[in-house]
């Protein structure tokens, strides 16, 4: 897997990524985007998304901060990026803690073609249908092996499944990868989950191939997170230093660091 390629080609193609995103984590959705190499757009309203998603190259929803009006703009934008044949992100923040989140997760999964399904080891639990508990935006349990849940809900939707954690779990049903780059503090300041979302929608703009591109930008997300804490004082200083890591990204440090695994 050459993943440094993959970051080339974002860094050449400045890729047009669309959110549709959690407002706490907007603005760093943003920037993680710029940084990477590609161009972020952050569009909500119902009278434009349809339009905004006709002129970008991916587009990553995330249900962090649901409305209903959210929604209906989500399926709007999803339908158009369908139409156009460009991937779509769908993070499923929080999905399991209140009825109301699940169900508009599954009403979107319904609604709109998905390239990539994301999110915490209970979040893609409840979407699986198996038993889990998510308190607020975190994980607390799931039952059953989280590889096959992933495999088994891939197949089913015939899309590619992400599961985030200590240990990245990514798979389409036939091919699964586990991606075990990252650092604990990465955990230690808010709107990881969301940035590491849009790094997928960059990836996934310039790789068709959803299970590689995911892969590949878990690991740069991972690597840059374990450069980062060399010099942190704390979460403050971690995540200037984490931007600054995404942006100097290169083929030696990826080539060096990737802890990728594939499973047959």
């Amino acid at each position: 897997m050459n993943i440094a390629d993959c970051l080339e080609k974002i860094r050449q193609k400045k890729p047009l990524i669309h959110h549709i995103t959690n407002w706490v984590t907007i603005y760093d959705c943003a920037n993680i985007t710029r940084a990477i190499g590609a161009l972020p757009v952050m569009a909500h309203a119902k009278e434009e998304v349809e339009q905004m998603t006709s002129i970008a190259d991916a587009l990553v929803l995330n249900i962090g901060t649901l409305t209903i009006g959210l929604v209906e703009s989500m399926v709007l934008a999803g339908r158009t990026a369908n139409k156009k044949g460009i991937p779509v992100i769908l993070d499923v923040v929080g999905a399991g803690a209140t009825d109301f989140r699940t169900k508009k997760a599954k009403e979107i999964l319904k609604k709109v073609k998905i390239s990539v399904l994301k999110g915490n080891s209970s979040e893609i639990g409840t979407m699986a249908g198996v038993e889990a508990e998510t308190k607020g935006v975190e994980a607390i349990s799931v039952k059953g092996n989280l590889t096959e849940i992933a495999k088994n809900l891939a197949k089913m939707e015939k899309l590619t499944v992400v599961i985030t954690g200590e240990e990245d779990i990514i798979s389409n049903g036939i091919d699964t990868y586990i991606c075990k780059n990252g650092h604990y503090m990465l955990g230690k300041f808010v709107g990881t989950g969301c940035m590491a979302a849009s790094l997928i929608g960059a990836f996934s703009a310039v790789e068709k191939d959803y299970v590689y591109a995911s892969t590949a930008a878990l690991s740069c997300f991972g690597i840059a997170g374990e450069l980062a804490a060399e010099n942190a004082k704390g979460p403050g200083t971690y995540k200037i230093n984490f931007f600054d890591e995404i942006f100097n990204l290169n083929s030696g440090s990826i080539g060096k660091m990737k802890k990728i695994e594939k499973i047959s």
